[in-house]
């Protein structure tokens, strides 16, 4: 604090805390995920577009108890307030986990059947999207 009042935290300060608050609802959301019998498989999987436009990351890639691949979004908000987190899944956001979902499946000979599902978190409330959008 300064004797102005307190001083607001830098760009850097700022990125580290929206990472750790990121990493600990991806940690919440695997748990929540798992005691429902769901399998990690991995975990922050990321890949380019190109030089000029971003890639995607797909937060957790989780294994059903079916053989399903589930491809999970997780978002947290504070609060429901403009549409809550689920909302904040847009159009180009679903591109970009499409794109990173058909890279990771290159790696298969015969791609297994897979969605993609959203866990979001708005306060306390969990909500948990089974195949919330399609590729």
């Amino acid at each position: 604090m300064t004797a102005s009042g307190p001083v607001a935290p830098s760009p850097r300060d700022a990125a580290a805390s929206t990472k750790a608050r990121g990493d600990a609802a991806e940690s919440r959301a695997l748990a929540w995920l798992q005691a429902r019998g769901l399998q990690l498989v991995e975990r922050n999987y990321r890949v380019a577009r190109g030089p000029s436009a971003r890639g995607g990351e797909i937060d957790l890639v989780m294994r059903d108890r079916d053989g399903t691949l589930v491809f999970v979004e997780v978002r947290q908000r504070g609060g429901r307030g403009h549409g809550g987190a689920a909302a904040s899944v847009t159009a180009t956001k679903q591109r970009r986990l499409v794109h990173a979902a058909q890279h990771y499946l290159l790696r298969f000979a015969s791609p297994p059947p897979c969605r993609f599902d959203v866990v979001a978190f708005d306060g306390d409330a969990v909500e948990w999207l089974q195949a919330a959008f399609g590729a």
